[in-house]
């Protein structure tokens, strides 16, 4: 079977949602990454295997996964057919963090109803013009959303443990997303050895701290791409050291080069 890498991308004039992504992928796997808003999935044909927080999922029919922001995750198909997919991400506006904790322990969400909305969705996005339509759609959606992620009452969320080296890190990570940060200088500013502070991270967020970097990059470029901004451009301003640094993790982490992806816009 010769291997597909099929993808569309856009972003729509509705608010909140910053990226529409439909894809055919059949021997393609990403990597862990992360990204910094909500990744919203639903699969047309066949199925995805991922994990999220050191646990495996996957994606059944009539399945919506919701994957939150900042936490790793990776994904395979799982047969040699492949997977068809459609994914909304997400701002905070929509879903806001108070909803991660949840997410994290229940991905995939077996809801017909839900499944069926956000089918509606992208069809309403496929279209210019239909954004009001979109924007109702999504309004519906977010409010199921919720409805799944909150607790029910008289249940409580047990505590999620906190890990203040490694969210120090991340932080600095964010603040110097474009110029970036060698360990030593990182240890040196959060006070800690750099072995500790690899350790402490990857152990916290299940992904080491340049896969971390170099996911936000990435995220970073896809929505300049979309804007319509040539590689090499966007490598200068996401952080790589050139168009083709860029190239390399670009492909890595989408499927396909960016100025593929970037002609794949509507």
């Amino acid at each position: 079977m010769v291997a597909q890498r099929e993808v569309s991308a856009w972003r729509p004039r509705v608010p909140g949602v910053v990226e529409v992504f439909h894809a055919h992928f059949t021997e393609y796997a990403y990597p862990m990454h992360v990204h910094d808003a909500w990744t919203l999935l639903i699969v047309d044909a066949g199925a995805v295997r991922y994990d999220l927080d050191r646990h495996e999922h996957g994606t059944p029919h009539d399945t919506v996964s919701l994957l939150p922001p900042h936490v790793p995750h990776n994904g395979s198909p799982v047969t040699s057919s492949g997977f068809r997919k459609r994914v909304l991400y997400l701002d905070l506006s929509r879903l806001d963090e108070t909803y991660i904790g949840p997410a994290v322990d229940t991905p995939d969400l077996v809801d017909p109803v839900l499944r069926t909305r956000v089918g509606q969705l992208h069809t309403a996005l496929v279209h210019p013009g239909d954004e009001l339509e979109a924007e109702s759609r999504l309004t519906l959606i977010g409010e199921r959303l919720r409805g799944h992620l909150r607790p029910r009452a008289g249940e409580d969320l047990p505590p999620r443990p906190d890990h203040p080296l490694a969210h120090d890190l991340r932080e600095l990570l964010d603040e110097r997303l474009v110029q970036g940060v060698n360990l030593e200088e990182a240890a040196s500013l959060v006070h800690a050895h750099p072995a500790h502070l690899v350790r402490a991270f990857s152990g916290a967020f299940g992904i080491a701290p340049h896969q971390y970097l170099m996911s936000r990059r990435v995220d970073r470029a896809r929505r300049l791409l979309l804007d319509g901004r040539p590689p090499g451009e966007v490598a200068a301003e996401t952080g790589f050291y050139d168009q083709s640094h860029l190239t390399r993790h670009f492909k890595r982490l989408v499927g396909v080069a960016p100025g593929r992806y970037r002609l794949s816009a509507r």
